[in-house]
């Protein structure tokens, strides 16, 4: 994985995502990719984040920071990968990071194009938002920072509407199935060596969820 240079020695970074299936991987600050565990099933977050993390971190140095996949993505499984992502950090005692998930997705399009001489441009990462729907943001190619550029933010559109909300953007389409916690990670590597910040604190929640508390307490008889 090409890496961009920068100092802080030691830094490893441990990035998790659930925003798609689960994935989890540790890279140095250069980029070196040092563990990297995923599972494709969009379901079943819970029940094998905490192998992967274990297996992500059993050969690699102790992480000095956490970056987080923010989404968007789906409220249940997106919540387990952040969740996981801030009680360890906290039990570490490490800073996290947030970045957006297609942010990740981009940035590992944007260095398959530079290596292969792939199409470049405004090109959008669309994911299955479930309900017929995609979600997608668009991106006009990578800055000075290594960092993909943004100029659309995640948005829901309805599946028969994408492709002509597309091509009015004049953006190529790019799905992906999958999120690379190591890009997730290395878009947090780039951006600490920049002094930039990618997301707040929030998650890109796809909706609310389904189920809310009632408005009132039910009568027990």
């Amino acid at each position: 994985m090409p890496g961009r240079g920068g100092g802080y020695p030691g830094t490893v970074i441990l990035g998790i995502d659930t925003s798609l299936g689960t994935a989890v991987a540790a890279i140095a600050r250069d980029g070196e990719v040092l563990a990297d565990e995923q599972s494709g099933n969009p379901l079943g977050h819970a029940e094998v984040i905490g192998d992967l993390l274990l297996r992500a971190t059993a050969g690699a140095p102790a992480p000095t920071h956490v970056a987080i996949g923010m989404g968007p993505g789906p409220f249940t499984g997106l919540r387990v990968g952040i969740a996981t992502a801030r009680v360890y950090a906290l039990g570490r005692g490490v800073p996290v990071v947030p970045v957006p998930s297609h942010d990740g997705i981009a940035l590992g399009v944007l260095l398959s194009d530079a290596l292969t001489g792939g199409e470049t441009g405004r090109f959008a990462v669309v994911t299955d938002a479930r309900r017929k729907e995609f979600a997608y943001s668009i991106y006009e190619g990578i800055d000075d920072d290594g960092l993909p550029v943004r100029s659309s933010d995640a948005q829901l559109s309805p599946r028969d509407d994408l492709d002509a909300r597309l091509d009015a953007a004049g953006a190529r389409r790019y799905d992906a199935t999958t999120v690379s916690a190591a890009m997730i990670a290395l878009a947090a590597a780039r951006a600490l060596d920049a002094g930039r910040t990618l997301a707040d604190a929030e998650p890109l929640y796809l909706r609310s969820p389904d189920v809310v508390a009632a408005h009132a307490p039910k009568r027990v008889s």
